[in-house]
């Protein structure tokens, strides 16, 4: 089964004035170091995009494209900067976390091609081992990622991480209300007005939109994180299930009383420390093979 066409980059709409608001609050907390992690990263561009790179201490084992969350219409790279301080150490790898083009005003495909031509730029810098991850909407652009380039002769990747995944923009799955009174960082209210930001009238349902509706096949061995209270545990428990399905090498790491993308945010949350561990010895098995 092939993917469909990637429909054509569309100009989209000014942000509306909450979600400006806390694009700017965002922006101080960052100025302010209110993300800052262990390790200094390096400002760079990658394919034209900016990016932060996060670089270990002697030699480098392996490298890490890091997509960041925000539900397509928030998110940067500074985000980041705390898992991949401790990524960059922990297991010797560069990690890039670069800058994708955010919704409203750049609706899907645009924030996936972004990712695409950062992901094919870094390939092409980078001998060793290549290990794709996200949190939340980032995982989810992750995953699409992964099964275009599985699909379409795309750049080799050697492992995929997926943290809170968010992977069905139809925004039905039954956790949603399941796990409405347990999930204190995303609901299905944010996620139906973020997805409608993002896909302004796209197919919800599009393979690389979507991806727990894509074609699955030759899929990199994954690990997927998420908090048993998450709304996003359906997508999680979905997609692994698939992955197995198919032959692919998936790991599901679901942690009670585990917050959204907890690791991303510190390891003092509940459930990081332990979800730090299983992706960090996942990158060992990567880069030592």
């Amino acid at each position: 089964m092939s993917l469909p066409p990637i429909p054509a980059e569309r100009e989209g709409y000014p942000a509306p004035p909450d979600l400006a608001d806390r694009r700017r609050q965002m922006a101080a907390a960052v100025a302010a170091g209110a993300f800052r992690g262990e390790r200094e990263p390096v400002e760079t561009t990658v394919a034209g995009l900016r990016a932060l790179r996060f670089s270990p201490d002697g030699r480098r084992r392996g490298t890490v494209v890091q997509l960041h969350g925000g539900g397509f219409r928030i998110g940067r790279p500074e985000f980041e900067s705390i898992f991949a301080s401790l990524l960059a150490s922990r297991c010797g790898v560069e990690v890039v976390v670069p800058q994708y083009r955010l919704a409203p005003e750049h609706p899907f495909p645009s924030g996936l091609n972004d990712a695409w031509s950062a992901l094919q730029a870094v390939r092409d810098e980078t001998a060793g081992p290549l290990i794709l991850s996200g949190d939340s909407a980032g995982a989810g652009l992750a995953a699409s990622l992964a099964v275009r380039a599985a699909g379409g002769g795309g750049p080799q990747i050697d492992g995929l991480v997926l943290l809170s995944p968010w992977l069905d923009l139809t925004v039905s799955a039954e956790s949603y209300q399941s796990n409405a009174g347990s999930d204190p960082m995303f609901s299905a209210e944010s996620a139906r007005i973020a997805a409608d930001l993002y896909l302004q009238g796209a197919d919800p349902r599009h393979p690389l939109a979507s991806p727990l509706f894509a074609p699955i096949a030759d899929m990199p061995p994954t690990l997927i994180s998420v908090g048993t209270g998450e709304v996003l545990l359906d997508d999680s428990m979905r997609f692994h299930d698939r992955l197995g399905a198919d032959g692919a090498a998936s790991e599901l790491v679901a942690i009670a009383g585990m917050d959204h993308v907890a690791v991303v945010r510190g390891m003092a949350v509940p459930g990081a420390s332990e979800t730090f561990e299983r992706v960090a010895a996942f990158l060992d098995r990567i880069c030592d093979r």
